[in-house]
């Protein structure tokens, strides 16, 4: 058994394109095999965000590992919460508006699940990692103006860290988190796993 080292290939179970650059830009050799839709579930009653995002995580790692005889799987699922209540991604652009006039002017975590799933051993490990952000107090004419960017289409909590815009501040946690995909996590979960 050996551990994994940064020019092994990881399969990351995501068609997301943020989460493939950010792999890229730190240099891991990435293989991307999106999961079934069934990979993914709806919120559950009592469920917390925190258990929700891990749940999420482990069921693509394990979706796309059951396809592959060999390999590490890297499931991910990031969700935005004010306070109590989980913002996954806006279904359309007046949903999406509702999220923002939520955030601004407020606090709020990013919360990512990340599992990882290692063929053919099916080992998994799991964690999630937490983000503190400030979401600025903007107009009403500041947001129809992100809004008609179509920006914020698949993002949870309808709004991008990465997209140019300087209204979230991070307070505590990890910038690659907000992104989709906690790096520094990744990193050190990487460093403990053994692959055949």
């Amino acid at each position: 058994m050996a551990n994994f080292e940064q020019n092994n290939t990881l399969i990351l179970a995501s068609s997301s394109p943020r989460r493939q650059a950010l792999l890229l830009e730190a240099n891991y050799s990435v293989l991307v095999h999106q999961p079934s839709e069934s990979a993914e579930n709806q919120h559950q009653l009592g469920e917390s965000a925190a258990d929700f995002v891990q749940r999420q995580a482990i069921q693509k790692a394990k979706d796309v590992a059951l396809q592959h005889a060999t390999g590490v799987i890297l499931g991910c699922d990031t969700v935005a919460c004010l306070q109590d209540e989980i913002l996954g991604k806006p279904n359309d652009r007046d949903h999406a508006q509702q999220m923002l006039e939520m955030l601004r002017g407020h606090h709020h975590t990013v919360r990512s699940g990340i599992c990882l799933w290692t063929r053919p051993s099916d080992r998994i490990s799991v964690r999630c990692i937490e983000t503190t952000l400030l979401f600025d107090d903007v107009s009403d004419d500041a947001l129809q103006q992100y809004l008609d960017t179509n920006k914020w289409q698949g993002k949870a909590g309808a709004f991008g860290f990465q997209d140019g815009w300087d209204w979230l501040h991070i307070i505590h946690g990890s910038s690659s988190n907000v992104v989709g995909l906690p790096l520094e996590a990744l990193a050190e979960m990487l460093a403990t796993i053994e692959t055949s």
